[in-house]
């Protein structure tokens, strides 16, 4: 029986992931917009942190090389964690289109879910290849991960983070009548704490013991330094345990905004 809906469920993954694969295949002149992205961002973090070491051969701990490496596989994390659920959730059910998939027998964050693998499977070819021999071919920085089994574990585990905890912003638009007002913020906050702009290294060590109870570390800063070696495996055990927490925390929030649907259907 277990065996039939995994199957099952894996089909459904499947068709829906190649159905986003072949509909955004449609505009890939879109995504390949985003390769020069990364490699401005990759520059300028370069240039600027060249000048703050300022010859010396280590801040914080970190060694300038360590640095560059760190937020070369930031960009190419970023290309394969990417995700738009809480704007597409937002917006079926800003206009009533969340119905039909609320009388459909596939749970709708499964087919989100199936969806982003999709669209990331793409953003893998146009993206973060092309990308990856950028750094390593005009840059010079080696991006070759310290342990792949690892990296690749990390990187999944932000993949999901980073997906769940953006479906939990779009599920926030059953509650209000536009939820880009949170969305600022916590891109805000992200934007500073889960170390895209700074490894956090550099934070006070009172702060990096706080943000270990936050999601944001988690889908940037820990996968790069899981991508760099300069990890324990505690660290990718609280990554998991991230997983788990944000996965409940969705479910629970689903559930209750599934109640408060109904009730104002009826």
């Amino acid at each position: 029986m277990l065996g039939t809906y995994l199957i099952r469920q894996f089909s459904v993954c499947r068709a829906v992931a190649a159905a986003t694969f072949k509909e955004w295949s449609v505009y890939r002149t879109h995504t390949l917009v985003s390769v020069f992205v990364g490699p401005v961002y990759f520059a300028v973090q370069y240039f600027i942190w060249t000048a703050a070491y300022g010859g010396r051969t280590a801040l914080a701990g970190m060694e300038l090389t360590a640095v560059v490496r760190y937020f070369g596989a930031a960009a190419l994390i970023g290309y394969l964690t990417m995700d738009f659920a809480d704007w597409n959730l937002s917006m079926l059910i800003g206009t009533g289109k969340f119905l039909t998939f609320a009388l459909r027998p596939v749970h709708h964050r499964f087919f989100a879910l199936s969806q982003k693998l999709g669209h990331r499977v793409l953003g893998f070819a146009l993206e973060f290849v092309p990308c990856l021999l950028i750094f390593q071919c005009l840059f010079g920085a080696s991006m070759r991960p310290a342990s792949l089994p690892w990296a690749v574990l990390s990187v999944a585990l932000a993949f999901l983070i980073n997906f769940h905890f953006n479906y939990i912003l779009g599920m926030t638009s059953f509650w209000l009548v536009r939820a880009g007002g949170i969305k600022s913020v916590v891109n805000l906050l992200s934007g500073v704490f889960s170390g895209a702009l700074i490894p956090l290294a550099f934070f006070p060590e009172w702060l990096r013991r706080i943000q270990y109870f936050l999601p944001f570390q988690y889908t940037v800063y820990v996968p790069a330094m899981v991508f760099t070696g300069d990890f324990t495996p505690r660290l990718v055990l609280y990554q998991a345990t991230a997983a788990l927490a944000v996965y409940a925390a969705g479910e629970i929030i689903y559930r209750r905004a599934m109640r408060r649907f109904c009730d104002v259907g009826t």
